[in-house]
C-alpha cells in the first residue's frame, strides 16, 4: 500500500498489550494509514462505540473493528453478538484477529456476523505479511461504509 489512501479508524479490541503493540506496529510498517484505538476487552469496546464515560466521550466511529476472541470480562464472541444485533453498529465490519485456529471458533465467528477471521501467525515475519495482506484487502480493495 502507499501513503495516498485516506486514513481509516480502526478499533482494536485486544487484551494483550504486547499483541496490541505488535498489531499497531504492523499496520504502521505496512503503510496502512489508520488511526488505531485500542481497548482491552468487549466491555470497553462497547463503551467506546457508544461514547460512554469521559474516556470515550469524543471517540470517532471506527471504519473497522479488529477483535480478539479470548478476553476477560466480555470476550469477543459476546461482543460480536451484541454489535451485530445493534442497528446503529451492525454495519461496521468486524474482523476476528486471534490465536485460535479451532474450527468451532471460526464457524461461530462467521455465524455471529464476523466479516473475516485471521489466525495470528506466531512468527513475526508471517504476522507482518498477514497484516499487509489484510491492509491490501480492507483498505485498498473493499469499499467501507462512509468511505469513497
Amino acid at each position: 500500500m502507499n501513503d495516498t489512501y485516506p486514513p481509516f479508524v480502526i478499533l482494536l479490541v485486544e487484551d494483550s498489550p504486547a499483541d496490541a503493540h505488535l498489531t499497531a506496529m504492523a499496520l504502521s510498517e505496512n503503510h496502512i494509514l489508520a488511526d488505531v484505538h485500542t481497548v482491552s476487552d468487549g466491555m470497553e469496546a462497547i463503551e467506546f462505540l457508544h461514547r460512554q464515560g469521559t474516556r470515550f466521550a469524543d471517540t470517532p466511529r471506527p471504519d473497522l473493528i479488529l477483535l480478539d476472541l479470548n478476553m476477560p470480562r466480555m470476550d469477543g464472541r459476546e461482543f460480536l453478538a451484541i454489535v451485530k444485533q445493534d442497528p446503529d453498529l451492525r454495519e461496521i465490519p468486524v474482523v476476528v484477529l486471534t490465536t485460535s485456529d479451532v474450527e468451532r471458533d471460526v464457524v461461530g465467528s462467521y455465524y455471529l456476523g464476523a466479516a473475516g477471521y485471521i489466525t495470528k501467525p506466531v512468527e513475526l515475519s508471517e504476522f507482518m505479511k498477514a497484516i499487509n495482506s489484510f491492509g491490501d484487502y480492507w483498505f485498498a480493495l473493499v469499499r467501507l461504509p462512509g468511505k469513497k
